[in-house]
């Protein structure tokens, strides 16, 4: 590979810094892995068809001088440039203020990469000036950010039980030879795959992308059943610090991690624990997985024609699927929010979100144990979980200062009860 020139050359070509930086913030050996740098990907392509004239308003030309016919490089790159996309990102493009921050921000990093190596002598992206034009931080606390109350995880958990009750009932109560049962069996699978999956969110904490498959990071394949240990109550993940780790199973996930898997009976213990039902997705694998088996294109249809859904080819023939995705897992539960007739006031969400079930299990624990037990079951450092929970402390601080005034100056108390039973 060719080494980018460290010379602070004006007439170099900004998109060649792109792989060099991609590779330096990617995950993985080669560096191609990874949410964050797929994102500032994204991003940075974003910026680069801007600053050519391609994205931006009907009167938007880009930053190349008229009379050139070359790319963007970096001698075109000017605090006013970085002042025209903040203004762009906070303007044309209709993000919300927190989205327009974090697209300047990646763009951001990348420039001060560009200074670091040499490409750029000024961060120009930092400078107030260049910065003015982004809308202000909304203001969100952090307890503002959802999190399942115990409400909403008894109506979602409450509902799934119930339809893998409806559909294994109706399983079992058809005969051994019904046309019918075999699919009967496909939903009944179904059910208990999203009823695990709502009760590992829901109490485990673990972060979704820790437990289903990410596209662009190999090393996250998803969850599988030799990683799951039902006896001793903990799964094994590959954490956000980049290594494997054990995570716990509390007693309410453990019964219907063990149903789901009574009823699934997966082939090896190499298949994954939440398998994609995209039925597209497992047909395309059952024909090249038979094909290379040496069946001939009317044997693979045969075989299809036998059985009323792909998956259960897949298991009578182990080929192993792929995991389902952190997004297919969020289409999951917003299926079972709507199903259930969950109403969602959040801004951001209008379902019952994974990282939902995360923050609130992190209630739960730093309400009943304190932040170091909940620091330790969320394999985060205590000092972030104050952080994230802070509006916890501060409820209960105001119950001390309660408790203080009362002590001390019980009028205003007194006052206060008596304006209410007023009211009432």
């Amino acid at each position: 590979m060719i080494a980018l020139p460290r010379s602070n050359s004006t007439e170099t070509p900004v998109e060649v810094s792109f792989k060099h930086y991609l590779r330096d913030i990617g995950k993985g050996r080669d560096g191609e892995g990874g949410h964050y740098r797929r994102n500032v990907e994204r991003e940075l392509t974003h910026f680069l068809e801007w600053a050519a004239g391609d994205r931006g308003p009907d009167n938007w030309a880009g930053i190349i001088p008229d009379d050139a016919d070359r790319d963007v490089q970096f001698g075109d790159l000017s605090e006013s440039v970085f002042r025209d996309y903040a203004r762009y990102l906070a303007t044309d493009r209709g993000l919300k203020q927190n989205t327009a921050q974090t697209y300047y921000a990646y763009l951001s990093s990348w420039t001060g990469w560009c200074v670091t190596e040499g490409h750029l002598d000024v961060h120009y992206a930092k400078r107030s000036t260049a910065r003015d034009p982004l809308p202000d931080d909304d203001g969100r606390r952090p307890g503002d950010q959802q999190a399942w109350s115990p409400e909403h995880r008894h109506q979602l958990t409450t509902h799934v039980v119930q339809r893998f009750d409806d559909t294994y009932d109706e399983y079992q109560s058809t005969d051994e030879d019904a046309p019918e049962r075999p699919t009967r069996r496909y939903h009944a699978i179904k059910a208990a795959r999203d009823r695990a999956l709502v009760y590992v969110i829901a109490y485990t904490a673990v972060r979704i992308g820790e437990l289903l498959r990410d596209p662009s990071d190999p090393r996250r394949r998803g969850l599988r059943w030799e990683e799951v240990n039902t006896d001793d109550g903990s799964i094994t993940v590959y954490r956000k610090k980049q290594q494997w780790d054990t995570a716990s199973l509390p007693k309410p996930v453990i019964q219907p991690l063990q149903a789901y898997r009574d009823l699934l009976k997966p082939p090896s213990d190499r298949w994954p624990v939440f398998p994609s039902f995209s039925p597209r997705t497992l047909g395309e694998l059952v024909r090249e997985q038979l094909a290379d088996r040496g069946l001939t294109d009317d044997e693979i249809a045969d075989h299809r024609d036998d059985h009323s859904r792909d998956l259960l080819l897949a298991l009578e023939e182990d080929i192993r699927p792929d995991s389902m995705t952190t997004k297919g897992a969020r289409n999951v539960l917003k299926r079972l929010t709507e199903s259930a007739n969950i109403d969602i006031s959040d801004p951001n969400h209008e379902y019952l979100a994974p990282h939902g079930g995360r923050r609130g299990m992190g209630e739960v624990l730093v309400r009943s144990f304190g932040y170091t037990v909940a620091a330790r079951y969320l394999d985060n450092s205590e000092n972030m979980v104050r952080q994230r929970y802070s509006h916890i402390e501060a409820g209960k601080l105001g119950d001390k200062a309660t408790e203080g005034i009362v002590e001390v100056d019980p009028a205003p108390i007194s006052q206060e009860s008596r304006l209410e039973e007023e009211r009432l």
